[in-house]
């Protein structure tokens, strides 16, 4: 799960240490911090992380308030900015109640240099939002990430709790305790078998009956090893692709997932879903809710198109300053890396700033651009995607080179299909004028394609230039 306001930027700033001189790691970075650990009162079978209580068994899986003082503590001293963020995530960090936060906030202003401002943000599924929390969270000005798959049918489908009961209504009466509290919220949307063919559907009812105005669409990918995976498969049928019916849905039958194997689950979205979705929301999103609503994709995108840094990791040229903080102080590589080979150690023993410019984090950060295939290296939607996420690059390239990311086809899809929107708003940006001109000049685009189509035969090519007939394209249903 993706965090709000997270960073993700690529990782820079890393000078070169003299001899005997301790490493200089970047002037910031994103860590998210998880007090329950892998602790969650919900039982989403898509959830990749639950499973991760196993690498601490016996665990009580709280932060100690010793531990808590001293993350606090390191992360203020280790940013060389004026700015640092605050981000707790799980698992299911509200479990940990509202005084926790209260320590977190004083210590933070025991330890914040004069002039240092201190973001605070939290990712929370929203069942447990009662009216003293999102008080609190009003109050101190916590920008609140809600984790919503859509209307009931969609959400329900995989987002249970521990006993297997859907959660939409107590999401949603949480949702409106954060709106009656005027916190500011935005919302994550995993994109996932139940939603994916959906994006209309999905965007108005974020936007609409969710009043959100921020959204992170984030793709379900549930890989499999394979027959060599600790469950048995039993006579589970392949699906169509890469595809196979998952083995697990529940934290009861789960094992510890580890970002290795070639099949996916069959709750997983596809690349050309991937891609099909984000087209889909867009072309809702480009008539009307340029400047009113804020998709993270699009910033990403247009971003890439200005030519300045994207502020996510997974479209950045390189990655490693996304990292993610156990309940006992472990130090990983990153929040879909919470694996043994990832563990950098615990701050308790090296300081967080050592562990984030060591040379192991440093090597995980650029191997996202050195590790890119050929195929990727020539792509022309490179600048954008720089070859997305390194967990998801495990299929070969159409000439069989390893480390194609998955999602690669709707990659493509999406940058190739926002391309000429995106240098309209970047021109406009350039001249000093706002992206939402576009909404006009596509509401007179579509008024000409209308009636062209109407004056149009059935058989005639569509006026939109699409290359297909006028009854395939913009004609079909009319008639």
């Amino acid at each position: 799960m993706a965090v709000p306001g997270a960073s993700g930027a690529a990782l820079g700033g890393a000078g070169t240490p003299g001899a005997g001189a301790r490493p200089t790691g970047p002037p910031a970075f994103h860590l998210l911090a998880k007090p329950t650990g892998a602790t969650c009162n919900l039982d989403c079978a898509y959830c990749f992380f639950l499973s991760k209580e196993m690498l601490y068994p016996g665990s009580r899986f709280r932060m100690a308030d010793e531990l808590l003082e001293t993350y606090i503590r390191q992360l203020i001293e280790a940013h060389r900015v004026p700015h640092v963020t605050i981000a707790w995530q799980g698992g299911e960090p509200t479990l940990m109640g509202v005084d926790f936060f209260r320590r977190s906030l004083a210590l933070v202003e025991k330890y914040r240099r004069p002039g240092m401002t201190v973001e605070h943000t939290i990712q929370t599924n929203g069942t447990l939002i009662d009216d003293e929390l999102a008080a609190f969270f009003a109050e101190h000005d916590f920008l609140v990430g809600i984790s919503i798959d859509g209307p009931r049918a969609m959400h329900d489908a995989y987002r249970v709790d521990r006993g297997g009961a859907p959660t939409f209504d107590r999401v949603m009466q949480g949702l409106e305790t954060l709106r009656r509290h005027r916190v500011e919220y935005n919302v994550l949307t995993t994109l996932h078998r139940a939603n994916a063919d959906h994006p209309a559907e999905v965007y108005r009812f974020l936007r609409d009956d969710c009043g959100a105005r921020f959204m992170q669409f984030i793709p379900i990918i549930e890989r499999l090893p394979g027959p060599t995976i600790d469950v048995p498969l039993g006579s589970l049928e392949l699906s169509p692709g890469l595809a196979q019916k998952a083995p697990w849905r529940s934290w009861r039958d789960r094992p510890l997932y580890r970002q290795e194997g070639s099949l996916v689950t069959d709750r997983s979205v596809t690349a050309e879903q991937y891609g099909s979705f984000l087209v889909g929301v867009f072309e809702e999103w480009v008539r009307r809710d340029i400047g009113e609503v804020y998709v993270q994709m699009f910033d990403v995108a247009l971003a890439s198109w200005v030519g300045e840094p994207t502020g996510l990791c997974i479209h950045s040229e390189t990655c490693g300053t996304a990292l993610a903080l156990e309940h006992n102080g472990d130090l990983y590589s990153c929040d879909h890396f919470v694996e043994d080979a990832y563990r950098l150690g615990n701050i308790t023993e090296t300081p967080m700033a050592e562990l984030v410019a060591s040379p192991q984090q440093r090597a995980f950060g650029l191997a996202k651009r050195d590790a890119l295939p050929r195929y990727c290296v020539d792509c022309d939607v490179r600048f954008a995607c720089h070859g997305g996420c390194p967990k998801d690059r495990f299929i070969e390239t159409p000439d069989g080179e390893p480390g194609l990311n998955y999602l690669c086809a709707g990659y493509k899809a999406f940058f190739h299909h926002v391309d000429r929107p995106m240098r309209a708003m970047a021109e406009l940006l350039r001249q000093g004028r706002a992206p939402s001109e576009l909404v006009a000049r596509y509401a007179a685009e579509d008024t000409r394609i209308r009636e062209a189509v109407e004056k149009a035969g059935r058989n005639d090519p569509c006026p939109c230039g699409s290359g297909r007939k006028v009854k395939h394209c913009h004609g079909a249903g009319a008639r």
